[in-house]
């Protein structure tokens, strides 16, 4: 075995076992991933989003259901539109195209109905299958879409103004978003976020986090030596004031330390969605 690229020890801040030979395009494409949140003013031809788009269509679905659909969103205004919904990230608006990923159990309700047949189905994993059907569309459109050159960043932050963004692209019940994607050309380079050690995310058998607390904490040290988090960053600083050394694990454990989108499940229950 030869030494570990630099690449994959950027991507942990550490060495890993990992078998260089076995290295392809593919691989090492999936490993240089970098952020991207600076795009150039370049239009995305329709040939190659309908390309892209393609590739997003074949990723897996639960049992062929295809409980997704996306919407591309390419007139200026309406991107505007959608960046003043979300003001600390004015830079969404740059992109050619923002792509809402949607999960839409909509069409199989009506496809049953034309069927003459009953819905027996809306329930949690039906929600669950959905989710995880837009999840793995939107991560192959973003595999694609690098390997063409073009820079994507996924946008949770759509579920914050749920209710604004489902009457902005009229949304109808059994259709609710997963997440937002800005595409375009990188203006810049973008940087390599550091993960969590395998050691942390990889169970060898079975379950076991016994060592889950000392293990983050390297990783804090490592990750706070390439990227400390400034004031503006840290999170609730109302709360919690402001940190010298301000950790991920400290980060997230403040965000999460007060509820988030709290009007999530209730705007899934006004498009006919039921979690039980």
């Amino acid at each position: 075995m030869t030494d570990t690229p630099d690449f994959i020890e950027d991507r942990y801040g550490i060495d890993i076992a990992a078998d260089p030979s076995a290295m392809n395009a593919t691989i090492e494409g999936l490993l240089r991933r970098r952020v991207c949140r600076n795009f150039a003013d370049k239009e995305i031809d329709d040939g190659l989003l309908n390309l892209l788009l393609a590739c997003a269509q074949s990723a897996p679905t639960k049992s062929n259901l295809q409980q997704y659909s996306i919407i591309a969103v390419r007139d200026q205004d309406t991107r505007q539109k959608i960046a003043d919904l979300v003001p600390s990230m004015p830079w969404m608006a740059d992109a050619p195209v923002f792509l809402v990923f949607l999960g839409d159990v909509r069409r199989i309700r009506r496809l049953a109905d034309s069927h003459d047949h009953d819905y027996a189905n809306n329930n949690a994993d039906t929600f669950m299958n959905a989710c995880v059907d837009a999840a793995l569309a939107m991560q192959m459109f973003i595999v694609a879409a690098e390997s063409a050159g073009l820079g994507c960043c996924p946008i949770s932050y759509v579920r914050n103004r749920i209710d604004d963004f489902a009457e902005l692209l009229s949304l109808p019940d059994g259709v609710f978003p997963i997440a937002g994607l800005p595409v375009g050309w990188p203006a810049a380079p973008g940087y390599v976020s550091m993960r969590l050690p395998q050691n942390v995310v990889v169970h060898r058998e079975r379950y076991d986090d016994a060592n889950m607390v000392s293990n983050v904490t390297d990783y804090d040290d490592r990750n706070h030596d390439r990227f400390p988090l400034s004031a503006g960053k840290q999170r609730h600083t109302d709360k919690y004031g402001v940190l010298e050394k301000c950790t991920w694990s400290e980060n997230v454990a403040r965000q999460l330390s007060l509820p988030e989108r709290p009007g999530f499940a209730v705007f899934l229950k006004s498009k006919g969605i039921n979690l039980d």
